[in-house]
């Protein structure tokens, strides 16, 4: 049985469970449906929750039970159940899930890229050290000279970095396994990620993904029928791994509470930039405030990925550039001596 299931396979389940909803296929069934044109991995996941609403159990409630699905997935199936709405809070569970499966894909190329630059840089220069630098001090040594100065050190490090040349592969091989890890391994990637958010706190280009995530996860409630406070207890508790976006969205709730309007608070806890607050206040006088929120995520989202491609453009000439001028000053401090000796002898 499969355990846990991924963001884009959560997406998945939500889409095709709710086009069988709205062709009016009854829940057990089109459970039974959707098991029988799956993997055995999901067949015998899907296959117990289809027996468990035919015996007379709710969605939520056999979602819960499959213990592969997260609790704001069962939560707002529920909500949905309760209000009439389940095709709508499935539909929107499949767009947040979509999004957060998107913007996984792109952090995961722009971080992965920078750290697959690194890591060859390091073999580049270890090369240098250990494999390089003895040959010239071979040439200097037939010269009837030694490197000296900076030289000189550089060949003592690789001398170093040459005795523990078995450490140095365990390591390699280490940050390969990890960077192969992360790139396919989607629960691994998640916790790397949330540490990596977490340790940029709520500013730059952390904060415009926090911010895409809650207006998503806001869009998200109010396409289900949730009540304004309750999506944004919702969107809070989904931003457990960015405690300063969570505590912007609990004060945009307390705002709420004290008799705010919905843009009114978003602007005062800065959850979203002005202006989207000023559109979705002019939405919502006119009774689309729902279809906005949907237009002001993907805007948010369209936004945080376009920071993050440009991050990523800036990175890869730096690493190009310091790699060139690291190994540009070791040749210069082997090369440099060498051709004044050469000058000498001739």
């Amino acid at each position: 049985m499969k355990q846990k299931l991924t963001h884009e396979e959560i997406s998945s389940f939500s889409l095709e469970l709710s086009l069988l909803l709205h062709a009016g296929v009854t829940v057990g069934d089109a459970l039974a449906l959707l098991a029988d044109e799956s993997g055995p991995d999901y067949h015998d996941l899907l296959d117990p929750m289809a027996q468990a609403v035919d015996d007379g159990a709710s969605l939520s409630q056999a979602l819960r039970q499959s213990g592969a699905f997260p609790v704001y997935v069962c939560g707002l199936v529920e909500v949905g159940e309760r209000s009439g709405r389940t095709e709508e809070a499935l539909r929107a569970l499949s767009e947040y899930y979509e999004g957060r499966s998107r913007m996984g894909r792109k952090l995961r190329s722009a971080l992965l890229y920078p750290a697959v630059m690194l890591v060859l840089m390091l073999v580049v220069i270890g090369v240098l050290l250990v494999k390089v630098l003895p040959i010239f001090d071979e040439v200097y040594a037939s010269l009837g000279g030694r490197l000296t100065g900076v030289a000189g050190g550089l060949l003592a490090l690789g001398r170093l970095l040459d005795k523990a040349m078995p450490v140095l592969w365990v390591l390699l091989a280490l940050a390969v396994v990890l960077l192969a890890a992360f790139a396919a391994v989607e629960s691994f990637r998640d916790k790397i990620l949330a540490r990596w958010q977490k340790s940029l706190g709520d500013r730059g280009i952390a904060r415009k993904l926090n911010n895409a995530r809650l207006a998503q996860a806001l869009a998200m409630g109010m396409a289900s029928g949730l009540p304004t406070e309750e999506s944004l207890s919702l969107a809070a508790g989904l931003m457990s791994d960015a405690p300063a976006a969570k505590a912007r969205c609990e004060d945009c709730l307390s705002r709420l509470e004290r008799g705010s309007s919905l843009a009114e608070a978003l602007k005062g806890s800065q959850v979203m930039p002005a202006a989207q607050c000023r559109l979705l206040e002019l939405a919502q006088r006119s009774g689309a405030g729902d279809s906005a929120m949907e237009k002001i995520a993907a805007d948010l989202s369209e936004e945080s990925e376009y920071a993050l491609e440009e991050a990523v453009s800036r990175v890869e000439p730096a690493l190009v550039l310091v790699c060139s001028v690291l190994v540009g000053l070791i040749l210069l401090s082997v090369m440099l001596p060498l051709m004044h000796i050469m000058a000498a002898i001739g």
